[in-house]
């Protein structure tokens, strides 16, 4: 049986990402781990929602998803971050959540857990990997035990060839992308179970 146990969090504007964080949830239970998807909060202002249908209707299809705490951050032993890009680097909501765990980190409570991170950009140069990179130079402040998907599996070229963490542009999650995801949140629990 599994000892993993994965927070799955994500921040999504228009669903592309809530879309891969529930790919990525699915695909941790199906390995047996006990998962979380916790969505982070939103900070921008209401008219800035009330002004995109497509915002307006992510945050409706998410009301029911719990808010991640700290309380969950103490929780797991794994986590998968699923973030958009936003210039380059994560999107503002998911740093100030990250910048609340301040006092967990300095207690050592964020150290040696799995981290492993996704994200999605307008386009196909839009700091995809740049994103990943801030995210993961966070987790290696945490003492987190970095877990990316690397080219260890073919449905990584599949996808696109992204080593550092499943990535995609515009349009719809497809299979290829799907496979690379669970494949990613597979391996994620595959090395909980070992650190456990």
């Amino acid at each position: 049986m599994s000892k993993a146990k994965v927070a799955v969090i994500f921040y999504s504007t228009y669903g592309t990402n809530l879309t891969m964080a529930q790919t990525a949830a699915d695909a941790a239970r199906e390995a047996g781990a006990e998962v979380r998807l916790l969505k982070i909060a939103e900070t921008a202002p209401q008219e800035a929602i009330d002004s995109q249908d497509g915002w307006k209707a992510t945050i409706a299809e998410t009301a029911d998803i719990p808010t991640v705490s700290h309380d969950d951050m103490e929780w797991a032993n794994a986590y998968i971050f699923v973030s958009p890009t936003r210039y380059g680097v994560v999107a503002s909501q998911v740093r100030a959540f990250i910048d609340t765990l301040g006092g967990l980190w300095f207690q050592g409570k964020l150290a040696n857990k799995v981290f492993s991170a996704m994200t999605s950009a307008q386009n196909v140069h839009g700091g995809q990997e740049t994103t990943l990179i801030s995210l993961y130079t966070t987790a290696m402040h945490w003492g987190a035990i970095l877990v990316p998907p690397g080219y260890t599996d073919q449905s990584i070229f599949a996808a696109g060839g992204n080593p550092y963490g499943f990535s995609m542009s515009q349009g719809e999650l497809t299979d290829a992308g799907k496979a690379a995801i669970a494949h990613q949140a597979k391996r994620v629990v595959t090395f909980a179970d070992k650190i456990a």
